[in-house]
């Protein structure tokens, strides 16, 4: 393939979701309820900068028009859950033609209380709704597991493309041939695991995301989630990743620059360690979507994201809810490159 996955600063022609519906994630109405409240507070954000595409089940358009507004755009095809970062296909270009990568899904490594039936054929779906020639991958991957910077290098963690429970057999070297022949990227850095919320025992994890620890702002530089907090598990864990990423270079040979993002300041949620973390954000044209908490360090966050990209506009969107469930404001979004 010589397509390559665009940075996600890069223009978009619209981003795609997926309505939550019911299943074990929003386990009631009331939960449900409020995730259908919060998915259509992101949505809303980003459509202020450009088109979005909801997915939505079966006899469910209706609810997902009256939360949404008249300005999203509503198609119907079976799903188990809501996180299109990681069900939706990967988009991919050369610069003339848009194709997609569509990873192998086993609910997040086949967890137990996961549903894949429907949400295993999304990224087909999706790619050809977008006209996108789709290349399917026996790679187990969710778009929440890779970052790239658009230049060759592509972020990656262990406990995820590398476990058992996801890729049995793999060795590192077929993990990276794999992703690079897909994403057009040639340099792999390996983060050793996630934050501590994200594994069991702790609700609804993914085994270890990328995309809540470290993130490419532009080529040559990362956002890092850091836990100031000796308290809390992921403190260790962050200062860790940080040293790891601060001692690499990337695909064209330049040292990282690390900027730090201080973990909000509340330290356990719905009775566990808390992983809240603006890592998490979505970038739009011309906006950055950024996760708030309620808490004093989301102005923090938002300072440091305007700092970053002073051409864009942040929006803070409460991502509580959506933490609940087990991700954030990027697992619920996918970008599709505008060719």
């Amino acid at each position: 393939m010589s397509f390559r996955m665009p940075p996600e600063w890069a223009p978009h022609e619209r981003t795609w979701m997926a309505w939550p519906g019911p299943n074990p994630t929003f386990s009631n109405e009331e939960e449900l309820a409020e995730a259908r409240a919060a998915w259509a507070s992101v949505a809303r954000a980003v459509r202020r900068f450009e088109p979005v595409t909801m997915v939505h089940g079966p006899g469910q358009g209706e609810s997902a028009r009256e939360l949404l507004g008249p300005d999203v755009d509503l198609v119907e095809r079976e799903l188990d859950d809501a996180w299109m970062r990681d069900i939706g296909p990967t988009f991919v270009t050369d610069g003339h033609e848009l194709a997609a990568v569509d990873w192998t899904f086993n609910g997040w490594g086949a967890q137990g209380w996961a549903r894949w039936e429907h949400d295993a054929k999304i990224g087909s779906y999706v790619a050809d709704l977008a006209g996108a020639t789709t290349y399917a991958s026996k790679l187990v991957n969710e778009g929440g597991a890779i970052h790239v910077d658009g230049e060759g290098t592509v972020l990656l963690t262990e406990t995820v493309q590398l476990g058992p429970e996801r890729n049995p057999g793999w060795t590192k070297a077929e993990v990276e041939a794999e992703i690079h022949a897909h994403l057009g990227t040639h340099k792999a850095i390996w983060l050793p695991r996630g934050l501590s919320g994200d594994y069991p025992p702790y609700g609804f994890g993914t085994l270890g995301h990328v995309d809540i620890v470290a993130a490419f702002a532009r080529p040559g530089v990362v956002v890092a989630h850091h836990q100031p907090d000796p308290a809390h598990p992921d403190h260790e864990i962050t200062k860790e990743v940080i040293g790891l990423l601060k001692a690499q270079t990337d695909a064209r040979g330049r040292r990282l620059e690390v900027v730090e993002v201080p973990a909000p300041t509340v330290l356990e949620a719905d009775g566990h360690w808390a992983d809240y973390s603006y890592i998490n954000h979505y970038l739009c044209n011309g906006g950055v979507v950024l996760c708030a908490f309620d808490d004093p360090r989301d102005e923090i966050a938002a300072g440091i994201f305007r700092r970053l990209f002073p051409g864009r506009t942040v929006t803070l969107v409460d991502a509580r809810t959506i933490f609940a469930g087990g991700g954030g404001i990027h697992c619920i979004t996918q970008q599709q490159p505008k060719i």
